[in-house]
This record gives C-alpha cells, structure tokens and sequence, in this order.
C-alpha cells in the first residue's frame, strides 16, 4: 500500500472513531431516556450513595453539580471496555424519598461492554440503600454483590 493508501486509511478509521464516540453533552440530554427508581432514602442520603455506587463501579472522576441535581462520571478503558460515561440525577420526592435516574454510554458505541450499566447501579444502589438502613457506614470499597 502507498502513502496515499495509508493516509487515506488512517483518516477513515479516525472518522469511524470520531462518529461513533459519545460526550458528556450526550449523557445529559440522555436523561429522560435512563432508568429512574425511587428509593426510601432522603435526598442527601441518595447523593452520597449515587457517588459512592460511581466509585465502587469504577469511576475514575466525579463532577458534581449539586445544585442542578445531577453528577456526571467517567471510567478509563481497560482490557475490555473502551470506558464508560455515566450521568446520576437525584430529585427529592418528598423527606424520606429520592428519584434516582442514571444513563451510562458506551464512549465508543462500537464497544459492546461498559464498565456500569444502569442495571448494575441500581442493583448496588438499592444493596447501599440497605446497608444505610441498618445504620451501617457504607464501605470504601465494593462490597460484594447480593445474589437475587
């Protein structure tokens, strides 16, 4: 193959890439579209157990926006996945209650794994959301999952 043939290539692959790659802007407009639970806790209670779920999935940074009700993560690539882009929105139901909705996207939509599905949250949400109601401190590192 030519340089031209190579330049050509690599400008296409990189245009494959480019397409098919997700952004922060598109978890957000994503949010009606992900999966919402409500949980017994109170809105401060679903913060901390939404950013402790990130972290125990293998987010590597949280942003915060407190203030609008949401908090957008990230996680690297690794052997298997190309990473994961994560969206948390909590909404106060009422004092003992919290709407809970998250959207996760693959960062390559080619790649068939995520670090977190939305699924996989809410199954550690509600497992936190148990552990917090036994009086228990939620646990820095993932504990084990609750067989269902």
């Amino acid at each position: 193959m030519n340089t031209n043939g190579i330049k050509i290539l690599i400008v296409l692959t990189l245009s494959f890439l480019l397409v098919g790659c997700a952004t922060m802007s598109d978890v957000l407009t994503s949010k009606d579209n992900g999966t919402a639970k409500v949980y017994p806790v109170n809105a401060n209670q679903a913060w901390t157990i939404a950013t402790k779920v990130l972290r125990w999935e293998g987010a590597d940074a949280i942003e915060e926006h407190r203030d609008e009700g949401y908090m957008l993560a990230n996680s690297s690539m690794n052997l298997i996945t190309t990473g994961t882009l994560m969206g948390a929105w909590v909404e106060k139901v009422d004092n003992s209650h919290s709407k809970v909705t998250v959207v996760t996207k693959r960062r390559i939509a080619t790649n068939l794994v995520t670090t977190l599905t939305e699924t996989t949250f809410h199954d550690r949400f509600a497992q936190a959301v148990d552990i917090v109601k036994k009086g228990q401190p939620l646990p820095a590192t993932s504990p084990p999952r609750v067989q269902k």
